[in-house]
């Protein structure tokens, strides 16, 4: 379909050997005549195609890191295997887009050169495998964790603006090997064709803006405070979780609430635990092998005292973190003990921090003298009443009438005929648009979303002007001063109108100058077609 081209014999050699898996030389190809044909072409189009594929991936492997350590609890809790899954999706994901992008790259090169695209067998079963495994990820995604659809959206609210730059420039690269291509093709429909599809992705790339909306598009005295932060039980990243040595390095983070769980023992203590088995984060396999599966509410606090609930942390390394920690934090995690509530309620009171938890289990028979047996704790440790903030949603009308001062929290939006206005809300971030964060704040109600630990994500929360999050990072968050990008809508038009105008003559300059180099080379191409066809006839004679 293309005229052999002129370009370097060894360029175009290493180019070759690795796209067509074949040692052999440019010069060598030519004389055997091969030209890029139809299904060429249709296997160069398959490989485009898994390319944006997997880069598609890629940014979801990103996104979906903020959410990633529930993964690693899921699995846990199926498996009773730790593992930080997010290292093998971000390995696999960076071996596949490798894969596709180097083979994208030599077929755009030997394009360029006017290389026939053979591609090699063995790239097609692994090209093919490529987008069964990206097809898989995906599928599974959506089946059992849906909810990252939605953390995709939000997303795109940080990085809309700069993937427009970034998806415009490599459409206007793309632009030197199509018009070589298109000037040396012979195929006036595939010609027409390509450049019909390129022009209408282009313009709608330069008209992109116009559906990009962000809360950091705005004027830098628009900027909400800064959300107060919410220790998820305590500093996980710094301690093991719902201890009191997480508390302290809450604290140490400037949090002003510290969020855990409450379980009952079986003998009436109300203790912090997220799990309703024990083996994650305690020794109780080794303790009490043969009471390990129970749920954490068979135990009597004596037994529960017995538990190592930190040497757990050091091992398993939940967070990348671990590894950094001083040997005074490691030794401290070693010593660590469930805490009972009345614990965490002192240590709270003495930090002037507040304390907000779920109790669990829910569904429990015994549920409401669960919930008689923390309202005693709370009123026995002589907290102010103002510094709790209740989460369960049952039994909450007697909560109100035994400790009013209690700050209730709700885990559900606001209802149109709400008999009592909500104050507080705790919802997933996912669960709250930019629209309804800002209707909320208007209404002075306090909106708390979780769990929030990439910056990306807290810079947008920040912009839409939500009042709180709940997060593992805190040391991280601690340290953000301004949202990683805040615009004003004047300097992004700004800029949407210089890159689309950058791109448009980049574009024309590139199918400009190799029109001009494609007609220079046609003479001497013909030329050497009629001296050919010289020395054929001679040796035919």
């Amino acid at each position: 379909m293309a005229d052999p081209p002129a370009c370097c014999a060894a360029c175009a050699t290493c180019l070759l050997c690795p796209y067509s898996c074949q040692c052999i030389t440019a010069k060598k190809e030519k004389r055997k005549g091969l030209r890029t044909t139809k299904c060429d072409c249709s296997w160069f189009l398959f490989l485009f195609c898994v390319f944006l594929f997997t880069l598609v991936w890629l940014y979801f492997a990103i996104i979906i890191l903020n959410d990633f350590h529930n993964f690693n609890e899921f699995i846990f809790k199926q498996r009773k295997l730790w593992l930080d899954w997010s290292l093998v999706l971000l390995i696999a994901t960076a071996v596949l887009i490798t894969y596709s992008s180097v083979l994208l790259v030599l077929a755009l090169c030997l394009q360029l050169c006017g290389q026939p695209l053979k591609l090699h067998w063995l790239h097609k079963i692994l090209l093919i495998l490529t987008a069964l495994v990206v097809a898989a990820a995906f599928t599974g995604l959506g089946i059992k964790w849906a909810e990252e659809w939605r953390s995709a959206r939000i997303s795109l609210q940080a990085t809309g603006p700069f993937l427009h730059i970034g998806v415009v420039g490599g459409m206007t690269l793309l632009a030197w090997p199509l018009a070589s291509f298109v000037y040396r093709t012979r195929n006036t429909g595939l010609k027409v064709f390509l450049l019909l599809v390129y022009c209408a992705v282009m313009i709608a790339l330069y008209l992109a803006p116009l559906g990009i909306t962000s809360p950091c598009l705005m004027e830098e005295n628009q900027l909400p405070p800064k959300p107060a932060l919410v220790g998820h039980r305590g500093a996980p990243m710094l301690a093991p979780e719902n201890t009191l040595m997480s508390l302290h390095k809450a604290v140490d983070c400037d949090v002003q609430v510290f969020e855990t769980d409450v379980m009952v023992s079986a003998d009436g203590v109300p203790f912090l635990m997220h799990d309703e088995e024990l083996t994650r984060t305690t020794n109780v396999q080794a303790v009490f092998p043969e009471r390990a599966a129970l749920n954490s509410t068979a135990f009597n606090w004596t037994d529960l005292q017995q538990l190592d609930a930190g040497s757990w942390f050091l091992e398993r390394r939940p967070f990348p973190t671990v590894q950094s920690l001083s040997a005074g934090d490691r030794h401290q995690a070693t010593q660590q003990r469930i805490p009972s509530l009345g614990q965490a309620l002192e240590a709270a009171k003495q930090s002037n921090i507040s304390i907000m938890f779920d109790l669990r289990p829910e569904n429990h028979s015994d549920y409401q003298s669960f919930v008689n047996a923390t309202l005693a704790v709370i009123l026995q440790s002589g907290i102010p009443l103002q510094q709790v903030l209740w989460l369960p949603d049952g039994f909450r009308e007697q909560v109100k009438q035994q400790a009013p001062g209690v700050q209730q929290v709700y885990g559900r939006k606001r209802l149109q005929n709400e008999k009592e206005p909500l104050l507080h809300v705790n919802l997933p971030y996912q669960d709250m648009s930019s629209e309804e964060i800002r209707q909320y704040r208007q209404d002075n109600i306090s909106v708390n979303l979780y769990v929030v630990n990439q910056p990306w994500l807290f810079s947008v929360l920040w912009c839409s002007g939500v009042s709180s999050v709940t997060t593992n990072a805190c040391q991280v968050l601690k340290e953000m001063k301004h949202p990683i990008w805040l615009l004003p809508s004047s300097t992004y038009l700004m800029i949407w109108i210089v890159v689309d105008c950058v791109s448009f003559l980049t574009i024309l300059w590139a199918f400009l100058l190799l029109k001009k180099c494609s007609h220079r080379r046609r003479p001497a191409e013909s030329e050497t077609d009629v001296l050919l066809t010289k020395i054929n006839s001679l040796m035919q004679e």
